[in-house]
């Protein structure tokens, strides 16, 4: 991964279409969470899943380095190189992955996998026998029936604790996401998703203790539920990653506001259809993605809410299509808003609908701060797996 770099050029210069990354936003969404679970007090292990970036990791940590939640093992590597060394791996370990994970543990970094299997608990402990590298483990909970994870009260999860201690490896606790957080639409519903994602991952830790385990870790979180969360009992540490940047996803269930959003894509106007309505430019869906998670929701923003260079959005103008490398700008149906007069060559601003989307179509980011357009600092992100 190449290191940080200072810019030196202002976004009406750099080449479109690109990210842009408002550090001072970063900053606020960072500082609002951590108040919130201070004063509930648990501790918050960011993901970095959403921006693979070492040093917007650091903007969470005033600087230096925490307890983080990675999604792939590149990530736990570049951020071993960078000094992070307590991580935990949120995704299923496939047995292929676990050389990577025991030179990492090898490396001082107390790398800690997840599984929901006796069959992946299995081969982790044969990998912790055959190396004498003991490798720690979360057991998933389903929390809400979104993706994997054993179920509150299933057996199995005795089963997978015996496999491991027995075998060689560690028992570290357990970690539950509510994914389906994302579709509550209410502050009841996702303060109910929060409590049910607490609920859940506290009965299988009481279940592991009650048949003679030790549960240290018992992991909760995801963006809305760590906003949402009124009550934190049995839990040891909250874990979110979206909130760093925010995205209209996030706006449309109410966690945040389209204010709050610290990403967009810079794209140029490179057209007109008039007989159609529409302004065409540089920026497809390579540039943003083909995320169109508002779609489900009350308000569609179609592939992203347009604004001006300076971030002020255009009255109901939309990313309404995209093609490989053509954005298609309109406004949205049913709105009386005039089409603004964007001529050929003016920059604009696509605000993303899913944050770890569009990040995820780049390999670095153009940051700044307010009320400027100068390129303060080019950061690099993670890529692969």
């Amino acid at each position: 991964m190449r290191g940080a770099s200072m810019g030196h050029e202002a976004l009406d210069r750099v080449a479109t279409p690109f990210l842009a990354l408002d550090r001072s936003v970063v900053e606020a969404n960072a500082a609002r969470l951590r108040a919130h679970l201070d004063g509930l007090g648990a501790a918050l292990r960011p993901h970095v899943k959403t921006a693979k970036s070492v040093e917007v990791a650091r903007l969470l940590f005033d600087g230096g380095v925490g307890p983080i939640t990675v999604s792939t093992l590149a990530e736990a590597e570049a951020f071993a190189d960078a000094g992070f060394t307590d991580v935990v791996y949120a995704v299923g370990i496939a047995p292929d992955k676990l050389d990577r994970v025991i030179a990492l543990r090898r490396r001082g970094v107390d790398l800690v996998v997840l599984l929901d299997s006796a069959a992946q608990a299995v081969e982790v402990a044969r990998a912790s026998r055959e190396h004498g590298v003991p490798v720690p483990a979360l057991v998933e909970v389903d929390c809400d029936g979104h993706r994997g994870g054993v179920l509150p009260g299933d057996p199995a999860v005795l089963a997978i604790a015996e496999a491991l201690v027995s075998g060689g490896a560690e028992l570290r606790g357990v970690l539950t996401h509510a994914g389906e957080s994302y579709f509550a639409y209410t502050p009841e519903a996702l303060v109910a998703a929060a409590e049910a994602e607490r609920l859940a991952a506290v009965r299988v830790a009481e279940d592991l203790r009650a048949a003679g385990h030790e549960v240290p870790v018992v992991s909760v979180g995801s963006t809305p539920t760590a906003h949402a969360v009124t009550d934190l009992t049995g839990v040891t540490e909250v874990r979110a990653g979206n909130y760093v940047f925010f995205d209209l996803v996030m706006a449309g269930i109410g966690v945040c506001r389209v204010d709050d959003l610290a990403l967009s894509v810079v794209t140029t106007v490179i057209g007109h259809r008039p007989d159609k309505g529409w302004i065409m430019t540089d920026g497809g869906w390579m540039a943003t993605s083909r995320d169109r998670g508002t779609a489900r929701q009350p308000v569609d923003q179609g592939y992203g809410l347009v604004a001006d260079l300076d971030g002020t959005p255009y009255p109901d103008l939309l990313m309404t299509d995209a093609s490989q490398e053509h954005g298609t700008l309109s406004v949205r149906p049913g709105s009386a808003a005039a089409l603004p007069e964007l001529p050929v060559g003016t920059r604009v601003r696509v605000l993303p609908n899913h944050a770890c989307a569009t990040a995820a179509q780049h390999d670095r980011y153009h940051v700044t701060s307010p009320g400027s357009r100068a390129v303060e600092a080019v950061w690099p992100r993670v890529r692969g797996w």
